[in-house]
């Protein structure tokens, strides 16, 4: 069996990341004991990972070297999802002022975005988007320049100060979903500035980027026939919304929804898009790509994306560990393809 091009794709979705972050632990002890190597990380066994949002600050922590080591991944994928299960609760707080003075998130961003940048502070340091171990596509959206923006370690590489930044900053922009948070000023190593608000606005399913970030940028031009790519999402959130409730909303009435839609839409267009690019090619290579997704229609867990309540998060937990038994199967097979020589 050929060595693939293998691509590792993880949705936005706020605290949800906690769900893609569950499959990723038992799809990384999958590979560790195919290897026979427990000491082998998620980040070894991709050749690039996107993520948007929560998705990009999960492939950045796969992909974060180590101190020691800096073409090690420090940390795995359970130290990575354990950040979220130990700081969420305090990332997502609303003070009583904030609830005042946003009138809860309507006239102003919902949350302060201080303990994120903290948290993000404390975990990625000083790391520079040209120092993580492997290739990786981070989305976000320009504001003042109106145009879409892509952070990938190989462009931040080849010594371009324009295209390096710290990653704690790309983790922030990145993040930086509308009516949650406020947009993110960062710098890039040459002192340009950039208003930069999440990806998810754009590619909250990062994938069909990856794609064709992939197809461009990675050794030997790979095709969907030299590619495997997993895609994760943090869970499918099918609220309707009655027409006769609809029709007469203004703009403070489709803010919350329209986000809701739009988030969604995307990510099921992504899935769509790849789902008929590898099935042009065979059906042998239609198994390359594979998409993982679960429903969120009947809680717990809460589609809210930021409901970081101690019970809320052991429920994403459950709902990602239950995905990944769900996918056993599939996830073998993925094994497969990431292992072959």
């Amino acid at each position: 069996m050929a060595k693939f091009t293998r691509i590792l794709s993880i949705d936005g979705g706020g605290i949800r990341g906690v769900i893609p972050g569950e499959v990723v632990v038992a799809l990384e002890k999958k590979l560790q004991a195919t290897r026979g190597n427990q000491n082998k990380k998620i980040g070894d066994f991709f050749d690039m990972i996107a993520g948007t949002s929560t998705g990009g600050i999960l492939a950045m922590l796969y992909l974060c070297p180590d101190v020691n080591d800096r073409k090690t991944p420090r940390f795995s994928a359970e130290e990575a999802v354990n950040i979220y299960l130990k700081h969420g609760t305090d990332i997502f707080d609303v003070s009583l002022w904030q609830r005042i003075t946003s009138v809860n998130g309507l006239t102003d961003e919902k949350y302060s975005a201080d303990d994120l940048e903290e948290t993000l502070g404390d975990y990625f340091r000083d790391v520079k988007l040209n120092e993580l171990t492997k290739p990786c596509l981070i989305t976000a959206y320009d504001i003042e320049e109106r145009q879409t923006r892509f952070f990938n370690q190989m462009d931040a590489e080849k010594r371009n100060h324009q295209k390096n930044f710290f990653v704690r900053d790309i983790a922030r922009a990145t993040s930086a979903a509308p009516t949650f948070f406020e947009p993110a000023r960062i710098k890039n190593f040459s002192n340009e500035s950039f208003a930069l608000i999440d990806g998810g606005v754009f590619a909250n399913n990062p994938a069909m980027c990856a794609y064709a970030e992939a197809r461009e940028k990675l050794p030997g031009n790979p095709t969907a026939k030299d590619m495997v790519i997993l895609s994760l999402g943090t869970g499918e959130a099918k609220q309707s919304y009655e027409y006769d409730e609809a029709k007469d909303w203004g703009p403070l009435g489709w803010a919350k929804p329209m986000l809701d839609i739009m988030f969604s839409g995307v990510s099921e267009t992504t899935d769509y898009q790849l789902r008929r690019v590898f099935q042009s090619v065979s059906s042998n290579v239609e198994k390359q790509y594979m998409r993982i997704q679960t429903k969120l229609d009947v809680p717990p867990p809460s589609s809210e994306m930021d409901n970081a309540s101690r019970s809320n998060l052991n429920a994403l937990r459950k709902a990602g560990r239950n995905l990944a038994l769900e996918y056993d199967d599939q996830l073998n097979d993925i094994v497969k393809l990431l292992v072959a020589k």
